[in-house]
């Protein structure tokens, strides 16, 4: 049922409260993994299942959320969710190994998961149905803007406190949500009760969906099938996917409900959200490394390069929202926020080593709009039809596919920039030769600027090597990232079209009725 004045907004805070404790925590770890790794003296490999646990343990249960909604109470279930991320958040700060960290971290993505999607489910339950657009804009707020900020906010608190409170911050935050969940929000009806649990199913969802998710986050370090255990999970994941979905279509209470795939929208949906993820996920991948590596920003630097952008998208998503409530076809703007962003993408391959911080400002106000103009139109569109338990069900899947396309757009992107690293490398070599006038020319300018400094010939020659090697890499890698932008715009470019396979809507409404 729907809710008015003081009681609804008090719900929209909660809900987007808690969606963004594990929307931020996707990214914030991202940052501090160097400092882990001192402290608790383990190899780059193996820190990096730090964020690897929580992102397969995230995956496995977001499609999995409805059903557990329905069956335990979408409050319930919320509420059980918020609680145990935030013990789980305590128990990542205090951990005193790795081991220890990497488990907690799985418990805080098993109830992660559980948060994002349920949340979306209770806010449009919350919202009258002809306000359907502004509800999905606010909860798009936490979703475009939590993994933004996320690197900023873990950079920050790792240079001026301790990699611990990344994870206690989250603790008062996740106490004022559980609070205000126990208030404020409805109790649901526990539709599932008394029905068989589908214990295959979630098996093999925990294989398939894990297996596909370790895959895409380890494969480019692990230089994909020349390592053993990566074939064997691949083979896994095809093998696990075919199995789950024979089981869920054959069974009277599955965990997955595949019927919601009638609706074109959703279906479509499905694909789009995938194309989000990536752009979304990606960009914010590649963006703070080119920055750090690359410019020398710091952390603290690049958060605040971001931030334009991240308000901006703020700023948008109460008009997106009222201009879908008023029928503006979600299609036509969902167009100009993918055109924006390839628009975003193009400016920045175009960046140079002597690009500054203000270079950034308009390329990423244009992310940020293009942004708003993607995620409220995608999400309306895609779940528009659904109602019921389906909208538990379609919400998670959603998230499940917008989670996943960002994880194959980053294992992409990080390929890409591993080939494309090579390639540039070799033509560029090609101009370092004796025949060269632009490199003998480049080269003595440094031999004597270190003569200059009173370094031996010797000295001096082999300081002129160095420097130029540095300048090498340095345009290697500048050549790369500007390919892995190019790249990741026009994938958004050229998935346009998918967009107009779902049918139009004047007037896109979604029933409150989906306890």
């Amino acid at each position: 049922m729907a809710e008015q004045g003081f009681k609804k907004w008090i719900i929209t805070i909660t809900v987007i409260t808690a969606s963004l404790l594990e929307l931020i925590d996707t990214t914030i770890v991202n940052v501090s993994l160097p400092n882990i790794q001192g402290n608790l003296g383990a190899t780059l490999e193996d820190v990096a299942w730090v964020v690897t646990g929580y992102g397969v343990a995230n995956v496995i249960i977001l499609p999995m959320s409805g059903w557990l909604g329905s069956r335990f109470g979408r409050k319930n279930y919320f509420l059980t969710s918020i609680i145990v991320f935030t013990i789980a958040s305590f128990l990542c700060g205090n951990s005193h190994g790795l081991g220890e960290l990497v488990a907690f971290r799985i418990l805080q993505g098993i109830a992660g998961g559980g948060l994002i999607s349920t949340a979306q489910a209770i806010l449009i339950e919350t919202w009258p149905r002809e306000q359907v657009g502004t509800a999905t804009a606010l909860f798009g707020l936490g979703a475009v803007v939590g993994p933004t900020v996320g690197p900023t906010i873990g950079g920050y608190i790792t240079d001026h406190a301790s990699w611990r409170w990344i994870f206690y911050v989250n603790i008062p935050v996740g106490a004022i949500a559980a609070f205000l969940t126990y208030t404020f929000v409805n109790k649901t009806p526990k539709e599932e009760k008394g029905r068989p649990v589908d214990w295959w199913g979630i098996a093999l969802l925990a294989i398939a969906v894990g297996s596909l998710q370790t895959i895409l986050e380890k494969g480019e370090s692990e230089d994909w099938f020349a390592k053993t255990y990566i074939l064997v999970l691949t083979i896994t994941a095809i093998l696990g996917l075919l199995l789950f979905i024979w089981r869920e279509l054959s069974i009277d209470y599955p965990i997955v409900n595949f019927s919601i795939m009638r609706h074109r929208s959703f279906s479509v949906g499905m694909f789009t959200s995938f194309v989000l993820g990536f752009g979304l996920y990606g960009s914010v991948f590649v963006f703070p490394i080119f920055c750090q590596n690359l410019l020398g920003f710091t952390a603290q630097q690049t958060g605040e390069i971001l931030f334009p952008g991240g308000l901006c998208t703020i700023i948008m998503m109460p008009f997106i929202g009222k201009m879908l409530n008023k029928g503006i076809p979600a299609q036509f703007m969902a167009t100009i926020g993918m055109f924006l962003f390839f628009v975003f993408t193009t400016m920045l391959s175009k960046s140079t080593l002597q690009s500054g911080t203000g270079d950034f400002f308009w390329p990423l106000v244009i992310r940020g709009v293009g942004m708003a103009l993607l995620f409220v139109p995608l999400t309306t569109l895609a779940i528009a039809d659904l109602k019921g338990p389906e909208l538990g069900q379609g919400t998670g899947l959603n998230n499940m596919m917008r989670q996943l396309g960002g994880s194959f757009g980053i294992a992409t992107l990080t390929t890409i920039i591993h080939i494309r690293e090579g390639f540039h490398r070799s033509n560029l070599l090609s101009n370092i030769n004796p025949y060269n006038p632009e490199f003998v020319q480049r080269f003595n300018q440094y031999v004597q600027a270190f003569l200059a400094k009173g370094k031996s010939m010797i000295d001096a020659t082999h300081m002129a090597y160095g420097a130029i090697e540095g300048t090498l890499t340095r345009q290697t890698l500048l050549l790369t990232y500007s390919d892995a932008y190019y790249i990741s715009g026009m994938v958004m470019l050229f998935s346009i079209p998918l967009l107009y396979l779902q049918p139009f809507k004047k007037n896109v409404t979604v029933p409150t009725d989906v306890h």
